[in-house]
């Protein structure tokens, strides 16, 4: 679910409503609703776990287009297989929207090449204006990135692929 709404106008969400809506899409087994009046608008999906998610219309860390960088990262796709070469995935443990760096005018926190430990801070994922640090949990090198900056994950969706050691 998304809002915007002018920065003079910050009022507090109407829970009731927001319960009615999630009621109206369970019971009419719908997977997304998206309303707008005015400059407020709403966005609200549901999957497979009915995780309501909150995706702000205009978060400033889209304004600026993300630095191109010398390898795409690859697009992961439902269903595609991981390679048995030895790596580990790196997955997200929310549904959200995946940021590469703290901010668009800083460097990614890591790309291809990097050597990680468990506790390196590899990306973000923005969940209901929630910022949450995502850690390697694995010490090794990133040997490929599997999203790229803005675009939103599922849970549990591989964002790293990580080398061992």
């Amino acid at each position: 679910m998304s809002s915007k709404q002018s920065p003079s106008h910050q009022a507090p969400f109407d829970l009731e409503k927001l319960r009615e809506l999630i009621e109206l899409m369970e019971r009419h087994d719908l997977t997304e609703i998206k309303l707008q009046r005015g400059e407020e608008k709403w966005q609200m999906r549901r999957g497979p776990q009915e995780v309501v998610q909150m995706v702000p219309a205009a978060n400033p860390m889209l304004q600026q287009p993300a630095a191109p960088s010398s390898t795409p990262a690859a697009k992961s796709t439902p269903g595609a297989e991981k390679p048995d070469d030895g790596t580990i995935d790196i997955k997200s443990p929310t549904v959200g929207t995946f940021y590469s760096a703290p901010s668009p005018d800083d460097p990614p926190f890591v790309t291809v090449g990097a050597k990680v430990q468990s506790d390196t801070v590899v990306c973000l994922v923005e969940a209901m204006k929630v910022f949450n640090q995502i850690a390697a949990e694995v010490a090794g090198t990133i040997t490929a990135v599997l999203v790229n900056n803005g675009d939103p994950v599922e849970f549990n969706q591989p964002l790293f692929r990580v080398r061992p050691g």
